[in-house]
């Protein structure tokens, strides 16, 4: 790992980072379109990244949202953390209320169908995302008592 990702991972606990996070995503979601996935606002960086797409629960509009995520097998792994804010991501609503939804993965786009991990799947699966992203430990804390959602994206055959 680069010192710069690990120095990422550092002040990914702090409550300012959480907020430019939230601040920045658009363009993320942009310059991740962009450069498939290469760049990222943070930076060229270790972090594994995807976009997801999912159908908006209300809008019934496709809604992009990029995440970090880890591998368990041949699934995905992504986390509902919002960046550690009391209510839960909408994009994760919307994978509850509509489970198939669209992953980029660099140049790649697949559809997926997501499964909320529960009991002690969801426990072995934050400890694989804490290692990708140690910040989320920070971020349940903050969540005010939130289960922060953790889901197992199964790419379509």
């Amino acid at each position: 790992m680069s010192q710069y990702t690990a120095l990422l991972r550092r002040l990914g606990n702090q409550r300012w980072f959480a907020a430019l996070g939230r601040l920045v995503t658009p363009l993320d979601r942009r310059l991740y379109r962009l450069t498939n996935g290469r760049w990222s606002v943070i930076g060229r960086h270790e972090l594994p990244s995807l976009l997801i797409t999912t159908t908006g629960r209300k809008s019934g509009l496709p809604r992009t949202q990029p995440l970090l995520y880890a591998t368990d097998g041949a699934e995905y792994i992504v986390i509902g953390s919002n960046w550690g804010q009391a209510h839960h991501p909408a994009w994760s609503s919307n994978l509850i209320a509509q489970p198939s939804a669209r992953v980029t993965l660099g140049d790649r786009e697949f559809g997926v169908h997501a499964t909320l991990a529960t009991g002690a799947e969801r426990e072995r699966l934050w400890e694989l995302l804490k290692r990708i992203w140690p910040g989320y430990d920070a971020y349940a804390r903050r969540a005010e008592g939130r289960e922060i959602r953790i889901f197992r994206l199964t790419p379509e055959a």
